[in-house]
């Protein structure tokens, strides 16, 4: 009775004998196997090679898309370099939050931006300044990370002249001390929502709110 060859003794042989096309180098183009790019069959040398282009292709592509997020990070990086030099330079707090709010509209489409700190002994009430409810202070106190999406439950509408689609809303902290807010609004829904990253956002807070320390804290 002759033994039956399956596939499995098929696949063990040919790896174990790596040189069996090399020396049976004719069977490359006498197999014939279904084209992978539609109908009809084309030679295992050809089934080959389009494997080997498609592996290329994707090579490429993910080569192509390593270099973009490489330049979109540079140009980022750049950004948060002008941002904080200018948060360096500002003299008062008058003149930081011009920067921010020219800085957030120029570089990042983000105009009307926002930034409402509490009134203290030293600065009262005036546009930047405000007698903010308790509830929305310990609301800020409890962020943990920006928050995003749509208009929240505290009253800050009043803040904008026009109700944003989505925004960003940035604790000002300072060694635990919670000193105001930073409010980002935009009209595009997509652009804040709950569950997105916010290192940049975390990164923007830590820059303003260290800035502005020296001036209240």
């Amino acid at each position: 009775m002759e033994n039956s060859i399956n596939e499995s003794d098929i696949k063990h042989y040919l790896k174990s004998h790596p040189d069996f096309f090399e020396r049976n180098a004719h069977l490359l183009t006498e197999i014939f196997l279904p084209s992978p790019h539609g109908k009809g069959t084309i030679s295992l040398a050809e089934r080959q090679q389009i494997a080997q282009r498609d592996k290329i292709r994707v090579m490429e592509s993910k080569f192509t898309e390593l270099i973009l997020t490489a330049e979109e990070n540079e140009a980022t990086a750049a950004k948060v370099h002008e941002l904080s030099l200018g948060l360096l330079f500002a003299k008062s707090i008058p003149a930081l939050q011009q920067h921010l709010v020219e800085f957030l509209a120029e570089q990042f489409q983000l105009p009307h931006t926002q930034l409402k700190l509490w009134v203290n002994e030293s600065h009262p009430a005036d546009n930047v300044f405000i007698q903010a409810e308790d509830s929305l202070k310990n609301w800020a106190k409890d962020l943990s990370q920006p928050y995003c999406g749509t208009l929240p439950t505290m009253d800050i509408a009043g803040w904008f002249s026009e109700s944003p689609a989505s925004l960003a809303v940035i604790p000002m902290r300072y060694q635990e001390v919670t000193f105001g807010l930073l409010a980002i609004p935009s009209q595009q829904r997509s652009r804040f929502y709950a569950g997105m990253g916010t290192l940049f956002l975390n990164r923007i807070g830590e820059l303003v709110s260290a800035s502005l320390a020296k001036h209240i804290i």
